[in-house]
């Protein structure tokens, strides 16, 4: 099916050539008029994905008591932040705050809850999801209220554009999005931009992918953490190490879908480079510990305990939901290991909840 943006940019790069992906995938996904955030309800069965926190309140809860916890590691300050960077529905925030409530109510009486969102539509339904909070708005990371941090990032770094550097007989290509025969086709162009770094040395017919995006992105987190304190928490599907590979994939109604079919329709996703965003950190000023697995993140927040007191008085086939997304929040062979948790800090933090000493990052 042809879209509306399908046909915009076809005319586009007819006139003015091939488009670099990381230009594309900001098209394909954030077009004012016809992108995918802009105008799809991606989230939940009736979507195109579900996230962790649609599939059990275990993890919102949990992620709240991980910045409960590091608030009064912190001395408790006054005027903490708890922010949330892409919120989605709001679901994880309504499930957070609810077990902060619970377990540091001085907390949310002192401090601010900002949403980081800068799409209407979805801060209209994040508003009306966490009505019975004092909540506020930002719509990038810049403006959010002065004060230490406390920041949570689901699901965000792997819908970020990237490029994609690859080797072809020799030479460094830059991955396009062209037009052949009046259709949308990938296409290898002399590069278009510096290559970073930290690339590692492409065989033949290898592809590297850079989100550079990302790189600013938590670099910035990075410099906001040095300068007033605080923490964040990114938790998101990919590699550990920085190495090779295409993984750029398209999703529609829980499958995978074409790429370059029905732009605008489709979510656009790639593995996150974890060490990469590691490294930004630490360029900021910030301290970097893990990734490690969302696996270990949850169990060293108690997810365990929190689904015997959930199970304790369920009725069976609530029973039974607890226990399947349990499993499937952390078992090695579903999301528990292919999601991983990567926390930045100021550089004056001890090892934060959920971490050990060893888990510090080593760039």
């Amino acid at each position: 099916m042809s879209t509306a943006l399908e046909a915009i940019l076809i005319a586009e790069i007819t006139a003015d050539g091939p488009l670099p992906l990381d230009r594309f995938m900001r098209r394909a996904l954030f077009d004012p008029e016809h992108g995918y955030y802009t105008t799809s309800e991606p989230f939940g069965v009736a979507g195109d994905f579900i996230t962790a926190p649609e599939i059990s309140q275990m993890f919102g809860e949990l992620l709240g008591l991980w910045a409960a916890d590091m608030w009064q590691r912190m001395g408790a300050p006054e005027n903490i932040v708890l922010a949330e960077i892409g919120p989605g529905r709001g679901t994880l925030m309504a499930d957070a705050l609810r077990a902060i409530r619970r377990a540091a109510p001085q907390m949310l009486a002192t401090g601010t809850v900002c949403l980081v969102e800068a799409s209407p539509r979805l801060r209209a339904v994040q508003a009306e999801r966490l009505a019975e909070h004092q909540i506020s708005f930002a719509d990038r990371v810049g403006k959010l209220p002065d004060g230490p941090l406390l920041l949570i990032g689901n699901e965000l770094l792997d819908a970020l554009p990237i490029r994609q550097i690859t080797m072809q007989d020799g030479e460094l290509k830059e991955r396009c999005v062209g037009v052949s025969d009046g259709r949308l086709g990938f296409v290898e162009e002399p590069l278009v931009f510096e290559t970073p770094d930290d690339m590692p040395e492409l065989k033949d017919g290898e592809t590297f992918e850079i989100s550079e995006e990302g790189r600013r992105l938590v670099e910035a987190i990075g410099t906001r953490l040095a300068v007033q304190g605080g923490a964040a928490l990114f938790i998101d599907y990919g590699h550990g190490e920085t190495a090779v590979g295409d993984t750029l994939q398209a999703v529609r109604r829980h499958a995978f879908h074409p790429i370059l079919s029905d732009i605008g329709s489709a979510d656009l996703t790639a593995h996150v480079d974890f060490a990469a965003m590691a490294r930004a950190a630490l360029h900021g000023g910030a301290h970097a510990f893990g990734p490690i697995s969302q696996r270990d993140l949850l169990r060293r927040l108690g997810v365990e305990p929190r689904l015997a007191q959930l199970v304790a008085r369920a009725d069976p086939p609530t029973r039974d939901a607890l226990v399947g997304a349990y499993h499937r929040l952390t078992d090695p062979d579903r999301m528990g290991t292919l999601f991983k948790a990567l926390c930045l800090t100021s550089p004056n933090m001890d090892t934060p909840t959920a971490y050990e000493p060893d888990d510090a990052f080593q760039p």
